[in-house]
């Protein structure tokens, strides 16, 4: 399709992507002179009127949506059986490409992106769009670190035929819901499952879910428990692997229910990676008599949402059918009846507590041969977690040190391990860190890239980042700085930016309009070209000098190229002295002369100033009024013998004369 215009402004330049519905193309729109992205639904979607009228409509309601973390929308547009949406062009990698660059990203890294990601769904949560294809694939990042999520709500236009299709299907099965996969009702919750599923890829570097077909993989999204990210890489902190565990439960009540609880708690994580996050705790875990359960009417819950409540829906809906069962009944008799029933409960149970409570002790219930279940302390400082199992009554000591990216003595591993049932007085041996192992920052100055990162990875240095910026001195690929500076101490995790040069910037310029003005002012318009400057004679003086032509007026050029202009060049006019003023060889010069000093021009003759000489030549182009130079030659004899006779008398009678001459000497 390259070289197809649509719209009449939109020229398509190159394919740069492809999906599962729709090509991508990077485009030049001709009315604004700027790049843009048109994503084109495949013909096989296009003949399908309902999918094709569902691709414009979703997009047209995307288009509305303003956020810095969102490809915009610009227009859609059918041309022919071509259906198109035009997109912002982004320039930078995707998500995909930067995880199977690096292998993994530090989570600091991760909790940037993450963030404008979480930003992103909820700007378009808030406008009812639910994204339904959250993936690495459909997340751009610039090379400034900028975060755009594209493809918003178009996967909603294939419904079930995504099913049958494996060039979406195999990429996307690794992030779809268990309700996405199950093929039940989905909400915002879904986008967030996936959100989770995006986050512990960053981290890891890998997927939770892993399978032969998309089938096997979504089988595992409905049936496996993934493995928890910080076993994967013990650097991520306690507080964000809890927060991708959260995020990716398969029961929508028990993930976040909103982006905005997700920004939230990353923006805590990224303050203090120590925090502890968690649910909120609330009245209802406290311990209360009330009517079972199964006095609350189910027939008004609604089947897709009925593991969707808060307090508020539930305490409604209660309240509702209590006031059904006994509306127009007396009240007060029952409540009596009712109130009396409960006291009755309240003693029955406090008897019971009193009296276990009173067996319990007598049995020796808090003699040491009671168990304790040995606390997670992983991740917390050993000082504090001592303090801790002084109070349950167990011993803590440590058994050795290791170096890690975990701050001095942080607990790393206990034996026992977390959960395991020990008696009173036990020892927990603990592994604790020892720090992190600290290197130089290498110094990569006048390297190129391939060399930089074969530096960097001889080291042990996998978490960089590098990109590129627009340099006049310094060549195509080489270094211009990096963070953290050379011989900075710094361990193996440590997040290293490097910047390399991408050359000149490519500048176009407006080429001005210079007709009509002097040479002088032309190359001053035209600074940032090179001027060429051709010469035309001109007979008009008031265009001595002056621009009378130029090439490319009007357009962008890039900055040093070359623009032609043509330059007046005054000449005098000059008369044609042959056509205007009769002059011709073999006329005696006195006829000559009338004639030119007739015209107004004064003659110089070159040769015998005789009226009767013949002229041979003359200028035959003059100024007027300026001076005709006429060549003659003396007058021939009309009798040539005669002539000859003279001469030879002469020429005798001259011999004579010298002789005679000759004679007298």
């Amino acid at each position: 399709m390259n070289g197809i215009i649509l719209g009449g402004r939109y020229e398509l330049l190159e394919k740069i992507g492809e999906g599962g519905m729709s090509e991508v193309y990077k485009a030049k729109c001709n009315k604004l002179n700027r790049f843009v992205a048109v994503k084109i639904l495949k013909k096989q979607f296009a003949d399908n009127e309902e999918i094709a009228q569902k691709f414009k409509r979703e997009a047209t309601a995307i288009a509305n949506l303003s956020d810095t973390n969102i490809v915009n929308i610009l227009d859609v547009g059918t041309q022919e059986d071509i259906d198109y949406i035009v997109m912002e062009y982004v320039s930078g990698k995707t998500l995909k490409e930067l995880i199977n660059y690096s292998g993994k990203l530090s989570y600091t890294t991760a909790i940037k992106i993450a963030l404008q990601i979480a930003k992103a769904l909820d700007c378009a949560h808030r406008n009812n769009i639910i994204h339904r294809d959250i993936k690495p694939q459909n997340i751009l990042v610039t090379e400034a670190g900028e975060v755009k999520v594209t493809d918003f709500g178009i996967a909603k236009s294939t419904d079930s035929q995504t099913i049958t299709n494996t060039t979406s299907i195999i990429g996307s099965a690794h992030y779809l819901s268990p309700e996405q996969a199950k093929g039940t009702y989905i909400d915002f919750r879904s986008d967030i499952y996936s959100f989770g599923i995006v986050l512990y890829e960053m981290v890891t570097g890998r997927l939770p879910f892993e399978g032969d077909s998309p089938v096997t993989v979504a089988l595992k999204h409905l049936q496996e428990e993934p493995v928890p990210p910080k076993n994967i890489n013990s650097a991520i902190p306690d507080s964000l692997n809890k927060l991708i565990l959260k995020a990716i439960k398969k029961e929508p009540i028990k993930r976040y229910q909103n982006a905005k609880e997700i920004i939230q708690d990353l923006q805590k994580i990224q303050e203090n990676p120590d925090i502890i996050i968690g649910d909120n705790i609330n009245n209802n875990d406290n311990t209360i008599i009330m009517a079972p359960i199964n006095t609350i009417k189910s027939s008004n819950i609604s089947k897709a949402e009925d593991d969707y409540y808060d307090d508020e829906d539930f305490d409604d809906e209660y309240d509702e059918d209590f006031d059904d069962d006994y509306e127009d009944k007396p009240k007060k008799k029952n409540n009596k009846k009712t109130l009396k029933k409960i006291l009755i409960s309240i003693g029955v149970i406090l008897i019971i507590l009193i009296l276990g409570s009173v067996g319990f002790f007598l049995a020796g219930g808090t003699g040491n041969s009671k168990e304790i279940e040995v606390p997670n302390i992983v991740g917390s400082k050993f000082d504090d977690a001592k303090k801790q199992f002084e109070a349950l009554g167990l011993k803590l000591e440590i058994k050795t040190t290791e170096k890690s990216d975990k701050p001095e003595n942080t607990i790393l591993e206990t034996d026992p391990k977390a959960g395991m049932k020990v008696k009173k007085g036990t020892v927990i041996n603990v592994i604790v860190s020892a720090g992190e192992e600290q290197i130089d920052m290498p110094d990569v100055r006048n390297y190129e890239k391939t060399t930089i990162e074969q530096t960097l990875k001889s080291k042990g240095l996998n978490n960089y980042i590098i990109t590129e910026e627009y340099n006049d001195t310094i060549e195509v690929g080489y270094f211009i700085r990096q963070n953290p500076a050379a011989g900075t101490k710094i361990s193996k995790n440590t997040e290293i930016n490097i910047v390399i040069s991408k050359g000149p910037e490519t500048k176009f310029i407006d080429v001005a309009n210079v007709i009509d003005k002097t040479l002088a002012d032309a190359k001053e318009a035209l600074k940032g070209f090179e001027v060429k400057v051709i010469e035309e004679v001109t007979h008009d003086e008031s265009k001595d000098g002056i621009v009378l032509s130029q090439d490319n007026q009007g357009k962008k050029l890039q900055e040093g190229a070359t623009v032609t202009i043509t330059v007046g060049k005054y000449e005098v006019p000059l008369v044609d002295i042959r056509n205007e003023v009769g002059l011709a060889e073999n006329q005696t010069l006195i006829v000559a002369k009338s004639r030119a000093e007739g015209a107004g021009f004064k003659v110089e003759v070159n040769g015998p100033n005789q009226d009767d000489a013949i002229v041979t030549g003359f200028t035959e182009k003059v100024e007027k009024g300026g001076t005709i130079t006429i060549n003659t030659k003396k007058v021939e004899s009309e009798n040539p013998q005669n002539n000859n006779g003279n001469s030879a008398g002469n020429n005798s009678g001259h011999n004579g004369s010298e002789n005679n001459n000759g004679n007298n000497n």
